[in-house]
């Protein structure tokens, strides 16, 4: 579609260039594959006994054949095995990164702090049932180490400073910073910085909290965050070739490792957890495992974006749309019923297709399908705008369509549901985790 509105030049030098950044992505990805294998292989070894850890302090999910199906009690704690092969896998790349080039930054320690608060966030609630404001609490955290060390904080540019210069083209990034007087001094605050950091945190909190959502029937949640990894693996590789720095700056360095560390890590430990996960399930990924992936994968976006590249954070929430959309649909539903939007009900994305394909393992299947469609298209649009003519804004466009989309259909769903007086079906114990492999 985009080659013959190319000149026959064009067309050959870009096909040249394609072949040429195909090989340079295959090279790279090789320099990091021992990240995955040693994520994968942790995973599979150890979730067995993470299992028997669970069962042996009760860690543990019993059917109570309402929304909770399935036939006997499952362990909970599967984010316990994730959380080691991805721990496994980021130490191997800081003492193993002799194939990696040397711009490129190993994993920010903040991301590590992150993980392991959210991570300790979830366990504490697969076990003791913490307080949701806790749980919240835990989450913010994981957000304001991100802050202190600008993880994500220059996405903030790629919305402000185009603004600003849509206002007045002279003002820059040093223009946002204002010093206000106060008493015998001043206090400095920095536009970009602040409004990166509201963006973080809404990031971290919006992304565990869908992650969560959808984490209701065995293998949904793993299988879908391994496409959501994969697709933004592919995007990271080829924005490690084609923004690559200058080699003769040897000082100049980028976050390409660390998003492809990232992301094979969660690649492979998910895959090592999946086969204890899918259905039948013989253990779930509970609070510490949902929570986990959500974080790691809005991590990676939020990452996309550091070099104030916007429109590569917007087709990496079109890959991660799936968590999306049904948060979307679960909050406008509940809203319209006049429900608590943090309530447990069984009309999930997830659970309609259940019920309207007759199991378990077709709805998973139908939604991996969507998860790969979804991804396809933001990688698709992401190499569209980074390799040709085309400009950003294609994607801002087609984001903005998506999620408008999005919230008719879940505005009609939900008028339609009221109409008809069928109000979903609340969990008979609102305060315990909701189920991660309803079968």
């Amino acid at each position: 579609m985009i080659l013959p509105m190319l000149g026959q030049s064009d067309q050959t030098a870009l096909s040249g260039d394609v072949m040429s950044i195909i090989s340079g992505m295959a090279g790279l990805l090789s320099g990091y594959a021992y990240i995955f294998i040693i994520a994968f292989v942790v995973s599979l070894v150890i979730t067995p006994f993470v299992r028997k850890l669970a069962f042996r302090i009760d860690a543990v999910d019993r059917p109570d054949f309402e929304r909770k199906e399935h036939s006997k009690p499952v362990a909970y704690m599967g984010g316990v095995a994730v959380f080691f092969g991805l721990m496994a896998a980021i130490a191997a790349s800081y003492f193993l990164s002799w194939s990696a080039p040397v711009s490129h930054e190993g994993v920010p320690f903040a991301i590590i702090v992150g993980m392991l608060a959210i991570t300790v966030t979830g366990f504490s609630d697969d076990v003791w049932g913490w307080d949701p404001r806790l749980k919240i609490a835990g989450q913010l955290v994981a957000a304001a180490a991100l802050a202190i060390e600008e993880v994500g904080v220059k996405v903030a540019a790629g919305v402000i400073l185009p603004i600003a210069k849509a206002i007045n083209e002279s003002l820059t990034a040093q223009d946002l910073i204002f010093h206000i007087p106060i008493g015998s001094g001043t206090l400095t605050f920095d536009l970009v910085y602040w409004v990166g950091t509201a963006i973080i945190a809404i990031f971290v909190l919006g992304g565990c909290n869908a992650a969560n959502l959808i984490d209701g029937l065995d293998g949904l949640l793993s299988g879908v965050t391994a496409i959501i990894a994969f697709g933004l693996l592919l995007i990271s590789l080829l924005m490690a070739v084609v923004f690559a720095p200058d080699l003769s700056s040897p000082e100049e360095t980028t976050l390409a490792g660390a998003r492809i560390v990232l992301c094979l890590a969660v690649l492979g430990a998910v895959l090592g957890f999946l086969p204890y996960n899918f259905n039948p399930a013989s253990i779930f990924l509970g609070d510490s495992g949902s929570l986990l992936l959500g974080y790691c994968s809005v991590v990676v976006i939020l990452m996309l974006g550091d070099e104030g590249l916007t429109y590569l954070v917007c087709c990496g929430l079109i890959i991660f749309s799936i968590p999306i959309i049904d948060t979307v649909l679960a909050i406008t539903r509940r809203k319209m019923a006049g429900m608590d939007i943090s309530g447990a009900d069984d009309q999930h994305l997830h659970h309609k297709l259940k019920r309207a394909l007759g199991g378990v393992k077709r709805a998973v299947w139908a939604l991996y399908g969507m998860g790969i469609i979804l991804t396809v298209f933001g990688v698709g649009l992401a190499a569209v705008v980074m390799l040709t003519p085309w400009r950003a804004r294609l994607i801002y466009i087609t984001t903005t369509i998506l999620y408008a989309a999005v919230v008719i259909i879940a505005i009609i769903l939900a008028r339609r549901q009221s109409q008809t007086n069928k109000k979903p079906i609340i969990a008979s114990d609102a305060s315990s985790p909701p189920s991660s492999g309803d079968n």
